[in-house]
This record gives C-alpha cells, structure tokens and sequence, in this order.
C-alpha cells in the first residue's frame, strides 16, 4: 500500500505518486499511438513484454492504474477498475451483464440505492428480478427460482453480505455453488458481491467462489468522508468487459480522487482495525442497556447461532465495524436517540474516521416498501452505527448520554422547538 506499482525515478523523485492531472498522453510515434489504441480496443492482444501505454484519462491515468494494482492486492483480485461513486460501479456491473429478458437473483437486504436501481431502473429493460434473503437455504432459493418459471434465464447472481443495515450474513460458498448449477454451454452466471461493509480487510468474497467484488470506496477505503468513489474488482474476463463499458460510460474516477484514494490505502488496515476494536467495546454497551432491545452484529449474534459461528469463522477475519441495533420503542424513540449525539455525528454513509448514525427507515432505505422493510428488519425502531476511530470510552459515553433521551421524548422535543 506504500510503494506498489510507482516508481519515484519516473516522476523525478517524488516520494509520493504526484496527481496526473492531465486529460490526454502525448506519443513519441504515430505509430507508438496506433499499438496503444490496438491493445485499448481489444483488436490485438499485447505481444510478451509489451505494457499498455497511456493514451486519455478516460481510458488509463497513472493515479488510477497504481491505485487499481494496489486494491488488487488486498483481494488477490486479477484486475480492478475505480469509478467515480459505488454506485455507478455498481449499475456498471449490471448493465454489462444483464441483458432485455434475464433475471437476477439478488439478495435481500441491500443498499437502498442498489434497491431502487434493480426494481426503478433494469425494469424498463424488461430484467427481471428474484430476490431471497439470507435465511433462505440453497434448496429454497432453487425452488423459488423454478416456481418462477424463470431459472433459465438466470445471468447474474448479487449479493450484499453482510447487509447493509441489518447486518445478515450469507454463506458465498453456498451461492456461488448454486450459481455454478445454471451456467450453461454458452453463458455463465456471474456472481457480484458488495463487499462495503467488511471493506478489503475483513472479508474476500473471490476466494468463496465470487467473480467479481464491488465497494463504495467511499466507505472504508476512502475512510475520511472527503471522497466519492466505487471500485470493482474480479477475474481479468469479466474485469475487462467492465473497464471497457466504463470506458464508454465515462464514469471513470478523476486523477485527483485517484491520489486520495491512494493516500487513504496507507491507513486501511490501522484505521480498520482501530475501528472494529471499538465496535466490540461499543456492542456490548449496548447488548446490556435497558433502552436497546436488540442489537445486529455479528459478534453478539454469533454466540448463541452456531451456524452463523461457522460462517462467520470460515468467511471473514473480523466481526466488522457496523453496528445496528432497536431501540425501545419507535421512530419517535429512535429520533429522540438521533437528535441528542453529541460526539456521533447524524449522517448517512459509513466507514468513516468518525461515527456516524442514521435512521435507515427513513433515510438510506426510504425508497423501499413498506412491505420489504417488514420482511427485511428494517423497522422504525432500528437506528445503524458506523464506528469511527474515536477514544471507545468517549463513544460509550456519548451513546449513554443520547439514550437516556429516549426516556424523556418529549423534552427533546421541546428543547428542538426551542432551537428552531
């Protein structure tokens, strides 16, 4: 994360990768130009030894090449390729390999954004969706996929593990198996996995039989709430069928954003770490307090579900860093909690350096049904913690301090109408 893929004597020295902010590459040759445009467009491929050249920072910069290497590290991932937000890495992968008449089979809950784009958006190309959730078994999941009548015409298989806000695990070996019983002679089922909760550390769904894993590199790769971008990364096939639609697409991250991202991967582990540490301390607060009655997070859950044990031991390295929990109560309850941090920051995204809470209900997963926030948890009592790096006992504190409002809702509200 220090070093990997820049050479200081090419840039006169400079420790660190300066920012190529330049929007094209100038060729010694015309004929160096035509060699390198060739290999871009996959008219030829590159004879031994030869590298690709720099062409247009739509198609290669320096910032983002060395950054991409280094991400590749972390999942031991063959390529990778940066976007400008998680988003548009994640709509990039869907509509490279979802065609007018496939079906996704996707996981359910996901992030309230990838929730809109697969019910509001592939639907106008007539891409259908089948959702299950993470207490579905294989043989369940495969028996929803027949009673549809649509199992045929699987080509992608996503999945958010865990959970973005509920925290639910699901098994990638399993779903990757399963996605490997409907390839067929001419095309094979994709499976993508977001991976922005456990971030580069804590989880690597390639080696669980993943093809391709996306982040908001916003959250824990970013890690400073300065940036927005989205990275993918997988296998060189499917990685370069991505970089070439994104190449058209132009949504591409820019050279300075590159930079930043480079100089949070220094930090990855250390900030990480510090984090999921604090997270453990924090859970436990609130697994005893009389205001909290239920909290989502592996490492309390995990104790009394030996299956979700297993799992867990076998798929991640970590309990993670995310913390969703129920209040006593309601909305009201929940607001009361919200409106009286005073350290914790009120904020969507995660990931952070700081904490930050949010009300998923009716912030990130506002856009989802009535119906599946009931089917997915996501209740108007459910508050969600992004732990920071912050002193553990100045957190606990704060949380201590925020849920004894929820006994007395109505001086909040008071002392909120006095401030307006």
């Amino acid at each position: 994360m220090m070093s990997h893929g820049y050479k200081p004597e090419l840039s006169v020295g400079s420790i660190k990768c300066p920012i190529f902010q330049t929007s094209t590459f100038e060729f010694e040759t015309a004929q160096e130009g035509k060699r390198f445009f060739e290999m871009a467009y996959g008219h030829r491929k590159p004879a031994p030894n030869e590298e690709m050249g720099l062409i247009y920072s739509r198609i290669n910069n320096p910032d983002l090449e060395i950054l991409e290497n280094r991400l590749c590290l972390w999942d031991e991932a063959e390529d990778a390729a940066v976007f400008e937000s998680g988003m548009s890495a994640i709509s990039t992968v869907l509509l490279e390999f979802l065609n007018p008449g496939d079906v996704l089979l996707m996981s359910s809950p996901v992030y309230g954004g990838t929730d809109h784009f697969s019910k509001s958006v592939l639907n106008r190309f007539q891409i259908e969706l089948v959702e299950f959730s993470a207490t579905d078994d294989p043989e369940s999941i495969h028996e929803r996929l027949r009673a549809s009548g649509k199992s045929d015409r699987l080509a992608m298989v996503y999945v958010e593990t865990p959970a973005n806000p509920t925290n639910t695990m699901i098994d990638l070996d399993a779903i990757s198996a399963l996605a490997r019983q409907y390839d067929s002679a001419d095309r094979k089922v994709v499976v993508a996995v977001d991976n922005t909760y456990m971030g580069p550390l804590w989880q690597h769904p390639l080696k669980h039989g993943a093809d391709l894993v996306i982040y908001s590199a916003t959250k824990y790769i970013g890690g400073h709430s300065d940036l927005i971008a989205g990275a993918v990364l997988g296998k060189r096939e499917e990685m370069t069928r991505v970089k070439t639609l994104r190449t058209f697409l132009g949504n591409m991250t820019s050279p300075y954003t590159g930079w930043l991202l480079m100089r949070s991967l220094e930090t990855l582990k250390v900030r990480m770490e510090q984090q999921a540490s604090n997270a453990e301390k924090i859970a436990e607060f609130l697994h005893a307090h009389p205001a909290v009655e239920q909290v989502y997070y592996p490492g309390i859950q995990r104790r009394n579900d030996p299956q979700l044990d297993a799992l867990m031991q076998r798929q991640c390295k970590s309990n993670g860093a995310m913390i969703a929990f129920d209040v006593v109560g309601g909305e009201k309850e929940a607001f009361a909690l919200l409106n009286s941090f005073k350290l914790v920051k009120l904020a969507v995204s995660l990931g952070s350096t700081e904490s930050l809470a949010q009300h998923p209900a009716t912030m990130t997963h506002v856009d989802v049904s009535p119906e599946d926030k009931r089917k997915m948890n996501i209740s108007e009592k459910l508050v969600r913690l992004s732990v920071g790096i912050e002193n553990v006992d100045d957190l606990i504190w704060d949380l201590e301090q925020a849920l004894s409002a929820i006994g007395a809702p109505e001086v909040q509200d008071a002392e909120l109408e006095a401030q307006r």
